[in-house]
Formats: C-alpha cells, structure tokens, sequence
C-alpha cells in the first residue's frame, strides 16, 4: 500500500470513530483500568513512569514537593509517587463525579481549573483525546497555569493509534490528532525534557549539552 493510500485508509478509520460519548462511570473504570483481561494500563507500568518522571526531574534539579495528576482516574500514580517522591503533596483532579465520590478527588476540568497556586508538577495523563479541539487547546494553555515547573503529558494521537496502541484495549470514543497538534501548542509555554517532560520556560533546568532535545 502507497503512503498516500496508507494516510487516506487511517482517515477513513479515525472518521469512523464514535464521537466521545463515554461515560466515565463504574463500568468504564471497570473496562479499562480495573478488569485484568482490559485494562490499558497495569500499576507496574504506572511505577514505571513515576519513577520516570522523578529520575528526569531530579537529574535536571528540579524540586517537587507538590504533584497535580489532572484526570486522575483511579489514583494508579498515587502510590508510585508516594514512593519515589515521599515529601511531595499529591492533589487528585477529576472531572468524574463517580470517581470523585469514590475516591475523594477534587472535582474539576484541566480545561478551566484554576487552583490557588500552582503544583511543581503536573501530570495529564490519557485525558485530552477526550476533548474535542477546542477544549483541549484550551485544556493545554490552562497546563501552564496549573504547574509552576514541570508538566507531564500523555494523549492518544493518530500516531499511537496507527503504530503503537492494543486496539482491543483501547477506548475508541475519542478524538484522534497529529502529534504535532500537541506539541506546536505545548511548545509556547513550555521545552522539552524527552519522555513526556516539559519544562516551563520561565524555569532553569540543569542540562548537559548531549542531554538537550534540540
């Protein structure tokens, strides 16, 4: 198959998908986060990244004493944080009502939260591809006022739906965009560290000259 038939079947497929309707209720959490036979994501892997993100921070000198996880879902980096950063003040943001009745999160939108003060870090994780276009770009400038340092962030893009994503494990209710889209936005506020880092501009890291993304 030609790139360019390749490029016009993904389209094909991306406009097949439902627009978001998920519901993010028991059943859904159930489905993707709790059941052993569905879930996307084990705790494993969420130690993983939090010991990921808390090696990248503490190798560029940046301090974290408090952690956002905006769309936290069940709290699987809770624990992990815990862990590999005990001094930091974890703070649950949730848009779900069943979740946050559940769990106790504070109930908010990354889109339009507005905290009395910033986090040292941020983390979104797998919560923009639940937002149309406009929402989540204003869901990416809102980033910048929510973490006075350092931002996380993972979002399914058509990328990952193509190459990288168990399709039978993956909630197919969202909207699909370049990566790109992400990055031209994330880059007026923010640079790069690698992994899904970000650093906000305004903020000095200690990086040696190999370790530069660019």
């Amino acid at each position: 198959m030609t790139p360019a038939r390749r490029a016009a079947s993904l389209n094909k497929e991306i406009s097949s998908l439902m627009p978001p309707a998920t519901v993010f209720g028991p059943a859904y959490f159930q489905k993707y986060y709790l059941s052993a036979s569905t879930r996307v994501v084990t705790p494993g892997e969420m130690r993983a990244r939090a010991r990921l993100i808390a090696a990248i921070l503490a190798q560029t000198g940046i301090p974290v004493r408090s952690i956002m996880d905006a769309g936290c879902g069940i709290g699987l980096l809770r624990k992990p944080f815990k862990e590999v950063l005990p001094r930091a003040r974890y703070f649950g943001l949730e848009a779900s009502d069943y979740l946050c009745a559940r769990y106790g999160w504070t109930k908010g939108s990354v889109v339009d939260y507005s905290p009395r003060k910033p986090c040292d870090l941020v983390v979104c994780y797998d919560v923009l591809q639940y937002l149309d276009d406009r929402e989540a770009a204003r869901a990416v400038a809102n980033l910048a006022r929510l973490t006075r340092a350092a931002l996380y962030i993972s979002a399914l893009t058509r990328e990952d739906w193509r190459e990288n994503c168990d399709r039978t494990r993956t909630d197919r209710a969202v909207h699909l965009r370049p990566g790109d889209w992400y990055r031209r936005r994330l880059k007026r506020n923010f640079r790069y560290l690698g992994f899904g880092v970000w650093l906000r501009k305004d903020v000095t890291a200690i990086l040696c000259d190999l370790e530069r993304t660019g």
